[in-house]
């Protein structure tokens, strides 16, 4: 029987997987830091003999090919792949021994890429499960317009048959371990479930519930934006990612910060939203590593640019660069820990705090009653995305998605701004953002099922 191991990278809403034997082990879909599969190795004593790639992936920077070399293991992937690197190519049914006790056998699941592969995992009792990466996923399967709208119909096409394929070829006790799904933009929806096999999922996922018209129609209806960032992983993929350089960034000074402010570069605060509000250097962008840091930071930034890191402690900054590294963003330009008065070289007249409010606070200064400590709104802002506007807001809120927010400031009636997304999280990004652009802005750092029961009117029109 082998033993899965999962490996899992919340903050991109993905999983990659280990599967051994006690002795052997292969990997499936390893993020680039690489580091964490050769722990988990060293842990469980096994030795990586194949790593396993389903797709080449548009969400991150893959670390497939820098594990096979540091391991020696055989990289596998699918044979139609257009790389710049000897892997071992495979095509549907191939199957590889990965030890007495375990193989794997290739099948063909075009729907989320052309060429994507699936990976059923058998031992000695035959089929387990299958490593899905982005065709069949908990509940839904992955989205099918990363590689071109032109295409995303075809692909939905090609989709519902891969999934359909997959459960024909296996029991319903076979297990499912799909990469993506969450929370990453990858999947076509997202669902909250932890595990699943064949037999679940023939219930509950539409792909296998529905015909391929209808499924067709509600997988294209249903997407969304998806990070701008992910126009360079595949390119990146496809030619191949080196190893990490995860040591520290250069240290910057309170007049470097100043002076990077001052140029309009991306200076990140990357303490909680709350701590932002409180006290932050004027001039810089809450992402809190609290929340998906590296997938709003890696869609807004220009791609390219210099961003500086400022964290609470030196492991904070660490942790960002790991996050940021797995989406192709190298190195930050610098980096300063400590606090926001350090920041400021001791001039407090570089500190600033943000206003922050609730739904209940809307609701009051919507009937007339502003709270003392907080300016009237002129204007409310919704940054969440499409489908989330569509579903409901607040009537008369002014509807920009966070990704689009700085190429459309002009668009804000003049005034002030109160923010709010479905948490607080984007609206604490938001906020600072247009804090940075000279706007007046309260952030509504509260839960949207808040609104309605604050006494707010929620509209679909």
């Amino acid at each position: 029987m082998a033993h899965v191991q999962v490996v899992e990278t919340s903050s991109l809403g993905d999983r990659s997987y280990l599967a051994h034997d006690g002795r052997v082990a292969l990997v499936v879909d390893p993020q680039r830091d690489i580091d964490r599969f050769l722990a988990l190795a060293g842990r469980l004593d096994v030795r990586i003999t194949h790593v396993a790639e389903t797709h080449l992936h548009n969400d991150y920077v893959s670390g497939g090919l820098a594990l096979a070399r540091a391991t020696g293991a055989a990289y596998l992937l699918s044979a139609d792949e257009d790389v710049a690197f000897e892997r071992t190519a495979l095509a549907d049914g191939d199957e590889i021994a990965v030890s007495d006790a375990l193989r794997i056998r290739a099948v063909a699941t075009p729907g989320h890429t052309f060429h994507h592969l699936s990976y059923v995992l058998s031992g000695p009792g035959g089929p387990e499960g299958v490593f899905t990466g982005g065709s069949l996923l908990f509940g839904t399967t992955g989205r099918t317009d990363l590689l071109g709208s032109e295409h995303a119909h075809l692909l939905a096409q090609r989709q519902h048959a891969s999934a359909r394929r997959l459960a024909d070829l296996l029991p319903d006790g076979a297990h499912v371990w799909p990469t993506h799904g969450f929370g990453s933009f990858c999947s076509a929806s997202q669902s909250d479930a932890e595990s699943s096999t064949i037999g679940q999922e023939r219930r509950a996922n539409p792909a296998l519930r529905l015909e391929a018209d209808d499924f067709v129609t509600e997988t294209l209806d249903g997407l969304d934006a998806y990070p701008a960032y992910y126009a360079h992983m595949g390119v990146r993929n496809s030619a191949g990612a080196d190893l990490l350089d995860l040591t520290p960034a250069r240290t910057a000074d309170p007049a470097e910060l100043r002076d990077r402010i001052a140029a309009g570069e991306w200076v990140v605060d990357l303490r909680s939203r709350k701590a932002f509000a409180q006290r932050h250097l004027a001039g810089t962008l809450s992402f809190g590593l609290d929340g998906a840091m590296s997938t709003w930071l890696g869609w807004l930034a220009p791609w390219g640019a210099p961003l500086t890191l400022l964290g609470d402690s030196p492991e904070q900054i660490a942790a960002a660069q790991r996050e940021l590294a797995r989406i192709g963003i190298d190195r930050p330009a610098a980096a300063s820990s400590g606090e926001p008065e350090r920041w400021a070289g001791g001039d407090a007249d570089r500190l600033r705090e943000t206003l922050v409010a609730t739904f209940a606070d809307l609701a009051a200064a919507r009937s007339g009653r502003v709270p003392r400590h907080l300016p009237a709104p002129d204007a409310v802002l919704d940054v969440r995305m499409t489908n989330e506007w569509r579903d409901g807001h607040v009537e008369g809120a002014v509807h920009i998605p966070l990704p689009e927010l700085t190429g459309r400031l002009d668009e804000l009636p003049a005034g002030t701004v109160w923010v709010h997304c479905g948490s607080g999280y984007r609206a604490a990004a938001a906020t600072s953002l247009l804090q940075r652009a000279g706007v007046r802005a309260v952030h509504i750092d509260d839960a949207y099922s808040e609104a309605a029961p604050a006494g707010l009117t929620i509209t679909d029109r």
